[in-house]
C-alpha cells in the first residue's frame, strides 16, 4: 500500500482549507471542497493534479455560485478506488454518488483536461442533468496514431510497478523537475501551485492514483458517444495548451450538435491557475447566457 497524502502533513496549508471536508462515498473517503451560494457548479480537476488547482478560481466563482470540487479518486487526499474505478464510467459512477452523498444536483459542470471527460461522460450516462458543461482545455479525444496504442499499456507497467511510483516519487524531491514537467503544458504557474503540485508528486499514493487514472483510461468510447450528447457544450482552449492542442476543441465541436468554442490566446494547459481572473470573466459569461 502507498501512502497517500496526509492531511496533516502535506494538507497543513492546502488551499481554502476553511473550505474543505472529508465525505464517504462510493466505498472510499473523499476530500470535498465546498464555498459560496447561488446555483451549484461541479469543478472536475485534471489528472495529477487535485482541488489546489482551482485554489484561486474557486473563491472567484463563489461570489455568484455555490461551488462544489472533490479531488478526484487516487487524487490528493482522495483514497484510490479498486482498479475498475479508476476507469472513466468508474470515476463518473464514483462522482456521481458522491454527489448523492451531497444532496446536491449541479447546474453546470466545468471540468480541466481529463475532467471535463469526466464531466461528458456522468452527462451522456445520465448521472447528472447539467444545463451547460464548461471543458477548459478538454482532454476529450483519444491520443493519435501510435500514442494511442502504447500509452495506457505503457502507463499500466508503471502503475504495476512498485519502483517506478516511488523512483517518480522521489525525483519530484527536486523542485526544478516540477517546474519543468508544469512548463511543459505551456503554462507557468506561481511558487505555490508548484509547491502542492510538488507535495502530491513526492507521495507514492497520489503518484499511483495518477498512473491508475492513465492506466485505465480510455476516450474512444466517450469520442463514439459525442454526437448523443443534448447538453450545450463550451469548449475554452488556450491558444498555447502544449498538452491538449487548441484544435482539438474544433474536433470535438464537430461531433458534438450543441457544443461551441471558447479561444482562450496567451494561456496555456493549466490557464485557470496562470490567469484565474480572465478564465473566472470567461466562465461567468458563458453561466449568465444558460442562466
Amino acid at each position: 500500500m502507498y501512502r497517500k497524502p496526509d492531511w496533516a502533513v502535506e494538507g497543513r496549508d492546502w488551499p481554502n482549507r476553511d473550505a474543505s471536508r472529508f465525505v464517504r462515498a462510493a466505498g472510499i473517503e473523499w476530500h470535498v471542497q465546498s464555498m459560496g451560494a447561488g446555483p451549484t457548479v461541479l469543478l472536475l480537476h485534471g489528472t495529477g493534479a487535485a482541488t489546489h488547482s482551482w485554489r484561486a478560481l474557486a473563491p472567484l466563482l463563489a461570489s455568484e455560485f455555490h461551488v462544489v470540487s472533490p479531488d478526484l479518486p487516487g487524487h490528493g487526499f482522495t483514497q484510490t478506488p479498486p482498479a475498475h474505478g479508476l476507469s472513466l464510467p468508474g470515476m463518473a459512477r464514483s462522482i456521481a454518488a458522491l454527489l448523492t452523498a451531497l444532496d446536491v444536483a449541479p447546474r453546470f459542470l466545468i471540468g480541466h483536461s481529463a475532467g471535463a471527460a469526466i464531466a461528458l461522460r456522468m452527462t451522456l450516462d445520465g448521472l447528472v442533468a447539467p444545463e451547460r458543461i464548461v471543458s477548459l482545455n478538454g482532454a476529450l479525444m483519444p491520443f493519435p496514431g501510435i500514442a494511442g496504442h502504447i500509452f495506457p499499456p505503457a502507463a499500466r507497467l508503471l502503475f504495476l510497478n512498485p519502483v517506478a511510483v516511488r523512483l517518480f516519487a522521489h525525483r519530484a524531491a527536486d523542485r526544478s523537475r516540477v517546474e519543468r514537467l508544469m512548463r511543459s503544458t505551456g503554462s507557468r504557474i506561481d511558487a505555490d501551485g508548484l509547491d502542492q503540485y510538488g507535495r502530491l508528486f513526492r507521495t507514492p499514493g497520489h503518484v499511483a492514483g495518477v498512473l491508475g487514472m492513465m492506466a485505465h483510461w480510455d476516450l474512444q468510447a466517450l469520442q463514439r458517444d459525442l454526437p448523443a450528447l443534448r447538453t450545450p457544450l463550451t469548449l475554452i482552449a488556450a491558444g498555447n495548451d502544449r498538452a491538449i492542442p487548441p484544435e482539438t476543441a474544433d474536433a470535438v465541436k464537430r461531433l458534438a450538435p450543441h457544443a461551441d468554442v471558447a479561444p482562450l490566446s496567451g494561456l496555456g494547459h493549466l490557464a485557470h491557475e496562470e490567469s484565474p481572473q480572465r478564465v473566472a470573466a470567461l466562465i461567468r459569461t458563458v453561466l449568465k447566457e444558460a442562466c
